[in-house]
């Protein structure tokens, strides 16, 4: 880097350093576009720290991967890469220059910087008034190395092999993506009858689909219960009623109050001829027992 101090651009702003960048982005505007980064770029891929300083052209983009590193400081210390805005702002994101801190002595830093004074390479004397941070490469390699040792502890995922020689089971088809997208759009269609239905008002119930009941199953159909008028007759097997087996029956049949019964005198033995009236027997009344009767 010492080396290129007191490089000046040639006409129309062409530059070696610019050159060199526009070659390894393959664009070729930046061949005159201004340099102070990009002689950072070139300075760092030739040292081999491009993973610490990082490659750009624009100073925003510069300042923000140092931030996203986490390596970001308001201190100036060597080694340092320093972030001007001449407005005085403190965003990343107003970064008019950029420089590499060489010494800190005070209040004041000690920079090379590139395009200074429009054309130059040269060392600057700077106050930090209108210095917005500093990236620390240190830190960018720092981090990376932690990073690299705890990647070196893990081990990587090795999948068993798989026999060849073996046959799947059919039913390993079921878990595949048609299988589950067919029974998706399967359950969608059910869903939807279901609910057509339901809106329809008819209520019905598709009768291959199984019913779902909170009182628990249907107990199935019991024997017919007899008629509680007369409990013992049995349903006729042809679901005619009986013919009247009387004429009571007959009656109500045809309308008719049957006629009353008469009433059957009691039987009585036959009294022979010649003898005398028998007198009717009186009830006796029982004989009272008295206290002290013997038994």
């Amino acid at each position: 880097m010492r080396q290129e101090l007191g490089y000046k651009e040639k006409s129309g702003q062409l530059t070696k350093f610019g050159q060199w960048y526009a070659d390894r982005v393959q664009d070729t505007q930046y061949r005159d576009a201004p340099w102070c980064d990009m002689f950072l770029a070139w300075a760092a891929n030739k040292a081999g720290l491009s993973d610490y300083v990082g490659e750009f052209a624009w100073t925003p983009s510069h300042a923000a991967w140092f931030i996203q590193q986490n390596a970001w400081s308001r201190q100036p210390e060597p080694g340092a890469l320093v972030f001007f805005d001449w407005r005085g702002g403190k965003s990343y994101k107003g970064i008019d220059h950029v420089g590499v801190v060489e010494r800190v002595e005070g209040k004041k830093i000690h920079t090379i910087e590139a395009n200074v004074d429009r054309v130059w390479l040269k060392r600057k004397t700077r106050d930090t008034d209108k210095v917005v941070g500093y990236g620390l490469p240190r830190m960018v390699k720092g981090n990376l190395e932690r990073l690299d040792e705890i990647r070196s502890t893990e081990r990587p995922f090795v999948a068993p092999p798989r026999s060849e020689t073996g046959q799947g089971s059919p039913l390993d088809v079921l878990g595949t993506p048609p299988a589950l997208l067919a029974a998706m759009v399967l359950m969608t269609i059910v869903l939807s009858l279901r609910v057509t239905g339901r809106r329809r008002g008819s209520h019905r119930r598709l009768s291959w689909l199984p019913l779902r009941s909170s009182r628990g199953p249907v107990p199935p159909a019991g024997p017919r219960v007899p008629s509680p008028r007369n409990p013992l007759a049995q349903p006729p097997a042809n679901g005619k009623p009986p013919a009247p087996a009387n004429g009571k029956a007959a009656a109500s049949a045809s309308g008719k109050a049957p006629a009353p019964a008469r009433a059957r005198p009691r039987d009585k033995a036959p009294v022979p001829a010649g003898s005398p009236a028998r007198a009717p027997e009186r009830p006796t009344a029982p004989k009272r027992r008295k206290p002290y009767d013997a038994g």
